[in-house]
């Protein structure tokens, strides 16, 4: 079943913000990441999301419930919430490709209007067994966001492998694509 969701963001990168800060460069780097799951994704087939390069890969479809679960690391992290074992419910693809995509936007949105001094304060927050440890957000960067874009890569891949090779009339350094 192929997956078309016009309405969901990241078709296109939003415009870039007006002026430099900490916060908006990290909204600037999940808006590129956001763009190029959306594209990495669009219009996979069942045979898409069941293809794996190996037999001790993961497939296409679990390489995206990976990315869904660092997803809502993402967006926990933008907006003060700790991560707490089982919050990534098993969803369908559909839903999944969704809720990654609103996870990846409500996080640049809260990291675009952040200050610097919010940034200083943003963490990754673990709540395990009533334990809780936090990281710097810069762990964010090189942990859950730059994972994502590896896994992203991994899926173009994929798909290209099982015979879907992604759009080639997307322009991913200008951030836009063709209606």
């Amino acid at each position: 079943m192929a997956c078309s969701q016009d309405s969901l963001p990241y078709r296109h990168v939003p415009e870039a913000p007006d002026k430099f800060s900490a916060g908006a460069v990290a909204a600037r780097i999940i808006d590129g990441l956001g763009f190029r799951f959306y594209w990495a994704t669009e219009g996979l087939r069942e045979s898409d999301l069941s293809y794996k390069p190996s037999k001790d890969a993961r497939t296409s479809e679990e390489t995206i419930a990976h990315i869904y679960e660092m997803s809502i690391m993402i967006a926990n992290s933008a907006t003060g919430i700790a991560n707490k074992r089982g919050q990534d419910k098993k969803l369908p693809f559909v839903e999944m490709r969704k809720q990654v995509l609103e996870n990846l936007k409500k996080a640049s949105d809260q990291l675009r209007i952040a200050s610097d001094h919010d940034m200083e304060n943003k963490k990754i927050i673990f709540e395990r067994n009533n334990k809780v440890t936090e990281f710097p957000f810069w762990n964010q960067l090189n942990g859950p966001m730059a994972d994502c874009l590896w896994h992203t890569g991994q899926l173009v891949s994929f798909r290209r492998a099982s015979g879907n090779a992604m759009r080639s009339d997307i322009n991913f350094f200008s951030g836009t694509a063709p209606e």
